[in-house]
């Protein structure tokens, strides 16, 4: 039997939840709501983070534009996101909405900016 403790991020109660695996079943306790047992179960399996950061804007009157993930990505890619964002620049103007970064290292979300520089 392996149990584990996770914290629930879904909404603001942050439940303390506790997933125990023996061998196929897994149950879960200590949540409040559904949403917490689906976090849960959904951080053991495929666990997935959104990314805020700012990248480069090339002859705009700020030197650097927020953007975000459009979707949440798979954890183990966020190294690999972040390297594309770090490398990235755009020329001014830049808009809110506008992809920065196509398909961010193929897991499907875009980088999106979050503001407007012009």
């Amino acid at each position: 039997m392996e149990t584990k403790t996770y914290t629930c991020i879904v909404c603001p109660e942050g439940c303390t939840v506790t997933l125990t695996s023996r061998g196929n079943e897994k149950t879960v306790s200590g949540n409040k709501c559904r949403r917490g047992e689906e976090y849960v179960l959904r951080e053991e399996t495929d666990p997935r983070r959104n990314i805020s950061s700012t990248v480069t804007v090339l002859d705009g009157a700020r030197p650097l534009v927020p953007v975000k993930t459009s979707v949440p990505i798979p954890k183990q890619s966020i190294f690999a996101v972040m390297d594309l964002i770090r490398a990235a620049s755009v020329t001014a103007p830049v808009y809110p909405g506008q992809v920065i970064i196509k398909n961010a290292a193929n897991t499907g979300a875009d980088i999106i900016a979050t503001a407007k520089v012009l």
